[in-house]
């Protein structure tokens, strides 16, 4: 064989490294990026809307609409443990900030270690807390203005105010990213090596102070190893978000009679 020939067939996997590294490299820029806009958001002296007294009672709401639309995944065994981390790690009332005061401790780490579509699946989650955070400001402070005697929040007017606050574009994203981190998570799961790369960092992960994101990655793999067709889940949950979405927008006037 020539040896211009050897040369030859050598390229494409070299190429093929150097656009992997500018990927993680990339999803590594992108985290950075969404750890800070994340950290600034949540801070109450340079965000004040997060003393707002509406925004407990809206998250709590909100979770309780989620648990209620995802019924039939509950009582599901084979769908339940995923339905229930969605609902305790993804898409809820809890407050990330530990999880992802976490990633910014290790994300050098995580670059050289990690696969370039798994830190783009903590990407799309952190984007996800971030985008729902926002919204989660914007429709507090609606309240205040348009609720300001009010002590509990109900379908109706929890409908009026996502009207108020608009930006349907933005809501299909925030549906899209929940989708994304379904189906990301679903793809590590089947990754070689991957399952045994996080069980071995537990202990160094702990001793590091990194149990947020550890537990986090590992209820995230153990509820998806145990769910068989991962698309056909998400795929369930999205449709079923942008069918509220689209009634909440369509103005119907109490579109969850069930949580009254």
């Amino acid at each position: 064989m020539p040896a211009g020939s050897s040369v030859g067939l050598r390229r494409p996997a070299g190429a093929a490294i150097i656009v992997a590294m500018a990927r993680t490299t990339e999803h590594s820029q992108r985290l950075g990026c969404l750890l800070a806009r994340h950290q600034a958001l949540h801070d109450p002296g340079r965000e004040p809307r997060n003393r707002l007294r509406w925004l407990p009672e809206l998250r709590l709401w909100q979770a309780r609409r989620l648990e209620a639309s995802f019924d039939r995944f509950l009582r599901d065994p084979r769908r339940r443990p995923a339905a229930q981390f969605f609902l305790s790690d993804v898409y809820n009332d809890r407050d990330f900030s530990r999880r992802d005061a976490d990633i910014a401790k290790v994300l050098p780490m995580m670059q050289r270690l990690l696969p370039g579509s798994l830190l783009s699946t903590v990407a799309d989650a952190i984007e996800l807390g971030l985008l729902t955070h926002a919204f989660d400001l914007r429709m507090a402070e609606r309240l205040q203005e348009l609720a300001p005697r009010r002590r509990r929040l109900d379908g109706p007017l929890y409908a009026q105010i996502y009207r108020a606050c608009g930006l349907p574009r933005l809501r299909g994203h925030q549906i899209e990213l929940i989708a994304a981190v379904g189906l990301g998570l679903g793809q590590a799961v089947r990754m070689p090596g991957i399952l045994t790369l996080l069980k071995l960092s537990r202990g160094p992960a702990k001793a590091a102070g990194l149990s947020e994101l550890q537990g986090f990655l590992e209820r995230g793999f153990a509820a998806f190893g145990r769910l068989g067709d991962v698309r056909e889940f998400i795929a369930e949950i999205e449709q079923d978000e942008r069918d509220i979405a689209a009634r909440l927008f369509a103005g119907e006037a109490d579109p969850f009679p069930a949580l009254d």
